[in-house]
């Protein structure tokens, strides 16, 4: 599953390829797992909104979406069907607007909503920038045209990602971001907790966006063995806890993430960061500070490496 370097890339990518762009249609697949939110309130978010931003929360990728309007005159049609691009022949024309706002007796005040596309990968899941004439991939569950004559593609083979919006723009992925968190917060957070420090990293109501790589990475360079329960830590580990977190987060961001599996950025290109894993699947390999083979053991259902020697 993508962890927050691989999402941050994705999202960053995407900003500079698609921010300022306008969904002229939206085709959503039948398959009802992708979407958390209903089919025809994506359709109606969506279309015609312009998309302002696009940035990382937690593991999501979110779209901030600008939706211009006319106040005083009737909304856009809501929610066209399942499986077909929506007509803009659908949309009301000018001429109806001018005689809505007449009859309303007040001159058009344009007005803009704010409103938010939310996408979790999920395992498998892939945001494309395309040409309209490049083939649609078997798994593909939504497609967006772009004024810019492109298409934004989900592909989720495993459908395990998810798709959902929220009107207001007030998304929260829940959890701190760890690249923001102080040390006297991340402290409070984790002392006293009788969980395995590794459950408590891989916790999203705690941090969020850290995932099994980049905690496994973190607990090798700070020094602290996965199963360690969270309240032994002293707060000068805990502290280099933190900075380790950081630090791994940072590194791996730079290099676009890791490519484990079949991840790649929003330009189709794999990270380099997995060249740069000192315990994460090195089981059995030779520890890269004292040469000690490198463990694996399973935590609440996750594999977890480390070095017995290096960390205590």
């Amino acid at each position: 599953m993508p962890e927050l370097p691989e999402v941050e890339t994705i999202a960053r990518g995407l900003a500079r390829r698609v921010t300022g762009d306008v969904v002229e249609s939206v085709w959503l697949g039948q398959k009802k797992g992708p979407l958390k939110s209903p089919a025809s309130e994506i359709a109606a978010i969506l279309e015609h909104s312009r998309i302002a931003a696009v940035h990382r929360m937690g593991k999501h990728i979110v779209f901030d979406l600008e939706q211009d309007h006319v106040a005083g005159a009737p909304s856009p049609a809501k929610g066209r069907g399942r499986n077909r691009k929506t007509k803009n022949s659908e949309a009301p024309s000018t001429q109806a607007l001018s005689e809505a706002q007449a009859k309303a007796g007040r001159s058009a005040r344009p007005t803009n909503t704010k409103a938010q596309w939310i996408v979790h990968l999920g395992m498998t899941g892939r945001l494309q920038v395309c040409e309209p004439q490049t083939e649609v991939e078997k798994h593909t569950h939504a497609i967006l045209r772009l004024s810019s004559g492109r298409e934004l593609r989900f592909v989720d083979p495993r459908r395990f990602g998810r798709l959902s919006v929220a009107r207001a723009a007030d998304f929260d992925a829940g959890g701190i971001e760890p690249l923001e968190i102080d040390r006297d917060h991340f402290l409070a957070l984790f002392r006293g907790r009788k969980t395995p420090i590794k459950s408590a990293l891989l916790n999203q109501k705690l941090l969020r966006g850290v995932g099994n790589i980049y905690a496994d990475e973190s607990l090798f360079r700070a020094g602290i063995r996965p199963r360690r329960r969270a309240s032994t830590l002293t707060r000068e580990q805990l502290g280099k806890l933190l900075v380790s977190v950081k630090e791994v987060l940072q590194e791996a961001i730079a290099l676009g993430g890791s490519s484990i599996s079949d991840y790649v950025d929003a330009d189709g290109e794999e990270g380099f960061f997995q060249l740069q894993h000192r315990v994460y699947g090195r089981e059995g390999e030779p520890c890269l500070v004292c040469k000690t083979a490198v463990k694996r053991v399973v935590i609440a259902g996750r594999s977890s490496h480390y070095c017995p020697k290096c960390q205590k």
